[in-house]
């Protein structure tokens, strides 16, 4: 059961990461937030094995894949998390299970939250258009273009999808997306739901 301190207690959130590419710290303390708040984070990449993260150009450390894309499906989780690197999302975009895992999770309506590039995925998914959010700043062209309005703001939330702009950000992203995954249903309480 959820408590104040624990309010994603019993949730289970899935990173989104390519292979290589990813953001060390946007990887991280997203990853820390959500396990400081009793969550259960799992690491989805596209092949089972392990992703090389990075700090900025420079190669960071090596995490271990939970879950293979392919494989996944939304009613499993109560959240995503895309951190950005510009590779991560580059490289995730291409990948049609990707793309289908997150416009999956926006049909069922489940939080999403998105850092830096990130964004460059939802584009991808077709899941921008007519939301005010923000990313990277070398994004803003893109998403308006995809249909969104872009704004530069350290966290915006527009109806369970959490944007935020760089590693800065990240006191902000982290502490909000926890909040908002909190406040979203838990996928089981949906299930047992619909069974009745």
């Amino acid at each position: 059961m959820a408590t104040s301190d624990r309010p994603l207690e019993g949730r289970t959130i899935g990173f989104l990461a390519a292979k290589e590419g990813t953001e060390q710290v946007e990887l991280t303390e997203p990853w820390k937030a959500v396990q400081n708040a009793g969550g259960t984070p799992v690491l989805i990449s596209e092949t089972p094995g392990s992703i090389q993260a990075f700090n900025h150009l420079d190669q960071g450390d090596r995490f271990d894949v939970d879950a293979v894309v392919s494989q996944v499906k939304t009613d499993n989780y109560d959240g995503f998390v895309l951190p950005g690197g510009v590779a991560n999302p580059d490289l995730l975009r291409t990948i049609p299970n990707f793309v289908r895992l997150v416009g999956e999770a926006f049909a069922v309506g489940l939080p999403v939250a998105a850092i830096c590039h990130a964004p460059w995925l939802l584009i991808e998914a077709d899941v921008v258009r007519g939301r005010r959010m923000t990313s990277f700043p070398s994004l803003a062209t893109d998403l308006r273009n995809a249909g969104a309005e872009w704004v530069d703001e350290e966290v915006v939330v527009d109806d369970k999808l959490i944007t935020s702009r760089n590693p800065d950000d990240l006191p902000a992203f982290c502490a909000t997306l926890v909040e908002e995954f909190a406040k979203a249903e838990k996928q089981a309480e949906i299930h047992a739901a619909e069974v009745r």
